[in-house]
């Protein structure tokens, strides 16, 4: 994996946490709304840890296997600051694909609102920093 590479990925996940972002922003007023905030949501994550994981694995830090560890990992490097939040980020992206009570849904959708999205967002950023860094 190269610096070119590693900005590739991170633009395109600039791109995605802009439009999770966007999505969160409409109002809820339909269900496929709703189903495209949460479809984003797992687009978004899976891109995150793949982005941090290469990162890792770039600068030495290899053996990472899934998103668990990469977030462990990503932690211990500094990438991101809140690792408990990122694990409840996980679980929650981990039942979006099996879940099919509303109400549960519904809780993860405030959660992508209200908290998973801006965590996302911060990635970018600091993923924007470190692999400026990089010669």
């Amino acid at each position: 994996m190269n610096k070119e590479r590693l900005l590739e990925r991170l633009d395109d996940y600039k791109r995605a946490t802009k439009r999770l972002e966007d999505a969160t922003e409409i109002t809820l007023d339909n269900d496929i709304i709703f189903d495209g905030v949460i479809q984003r949501f797992e687009f978004t994550f899976e891109l995150s840890w793949k982005l941090m994981k290469q990162f890792l694995e770039y600068t030495g830090i290899n053996e990472i296997r899934s998103p668990r560890t990469t977030i462990r990992e990503a932690y211990s490097y500094g990438l991101i600051e809140d690792g408990e939040e990122w694990i409840d980020m996980m679980e929650d992206r981990n039942k979006t694909s099996h879940i099919y009570d509303e109400e549960e849904s519904r809780k993860i959708y405030l959660k992508i609102k209200d908290k998973h999205s801006h965590l996302l967002g911060k990635l970018a950023k600091r993923m924007e920093e470190e692999i400026k860094q990089i010669h």
